[in-house]
C-alpha cells in the first residue's frame, strides 16, 4: 500500500510515528502469533493496535 505514497507522504507519517519507521508485514505476523499463542487465550474484546505508537503520538 505504501509503494504507492510519495516520498514526502511516508516521511511525514515516520515522522509522527513512536518508533520512527514504517511498519513492516512481520509486525503485523508476531502480533498475530502472540494472539494464536495458547497463552494469550484469556485475552478477548480488545483491539491490537499494531502502529508504532501511532495513534499515541498523535
Amino acid at each position: 500500500m505504501v509503494k504507492q505514497m510519495p516520498a514526502h507522504v511516508l516521511e511525514g507519517m515516520v515522522a509522527r510515528t513512536p518508533v520512527g519507521r514504517i511498519g513492516e508485514p512481520m509486525d503485523i505476523a508476531r502480533a498475530y502469533l502472540f494472539l494464536a499463542d495458547p497463552g494469550a487465550d484469556f485475552i478477548s474484546g480488545t483491539v491490537l493496535s499494531v502502529d508504532g505508537g501511532m495513534v499515541v503520538g498523535t
